[in-house]
């Protein structure tokens, strides 16, 4: 087995035991048996259990930026190209189930983890934002406020697309389909009327300050 041949094994592994018992239960006797090897020639690839966590991390939010970046950007419609982002992305969660498990949760339990998760995760929003903030419209989410009304956009994206994928994790029996249609009708209706300029105000209230 080749060097490259070897890391992705023992990445594959880490992913299924950092999902399966999280950050400070996955042991790397645990991730090297589970990987064919043993625990000093997943020292020879990875520094630390921190540094093997951070570079799954990496890998996984790159791939899923990726989808981004192949599906989201085009000259077709927003609906049609916003339906096709999503199902790519369900199709790759329904690909790597434990990477999502892993990705999406709120805490690790482990201080360290937990900022590097933290930092990982703001290192892709802060890569894929320019993709959106392109998008016609969008800069109607919050007003005149264009940065953090695209943030805000993101968060409620974001906690959307991962809540249905851990949702879905319970429940394969969905099919992915109709996990599509899902987020697009929760998320689709509204971003359309705001990148037509429409937004909603509280009763009595002109508009944004």
């Amino acid at each position: 087995m080749t060097a490259a041949a070897r890391r992705e094994v023992i990445e594959g592994a880490a992913t299924e035991l950092f999902a399966e018992r999280g950050y400070v239960g996955a042991s790397i006797d645990e991730i090297a048996t589970r990987s064919g090897v043993s625990p000093p020639v997943v020292y020879d690839h990875f520094a630390s259990k921190l540094d093997l966590y951070r570079r799954v991390l990496e890998r996984h939010f790159a791939d899923l930026r990726q989808v981004w970046r192949e599906h989201f950007v085009g000259e077709e419609p927003a609906e049609d190209r916003m339906a096709r982002s999503f199902d790519a992305w369900f199709a790759y969660i329904e690909a790597h189930p434990f990477a999502g498990r892993m990705l999406f949760r709120d805490t690790v339990g482990d201080p360290e983890a937990d900022a590097v998760h933290a930092e990982v995760a703001e290192g892709s929003r802060a890569a894929i934002m320019p993709l959106f903030a392109r998008e016609p419209g969008s800069e109607n989410m919050a007003g005149t406020r264009a940065a953090e009304g695209l943030e805000m956009a993101w968060v409620v994206m974001r906690g959307v697309l991962q809540g249905l994928a851990m949702w879905w994790s319970e429940h394969r029996e969905v099919p992915r389909a109709q996990v599509v249609a899902t987020a697009m009708n929760a998320l689709w209706i509204g971003f359309e009327r705001v990148s037509a300029g429409g937004a909603w105000q509280p009763s009595g209230k002109e508009g944004p300050e």
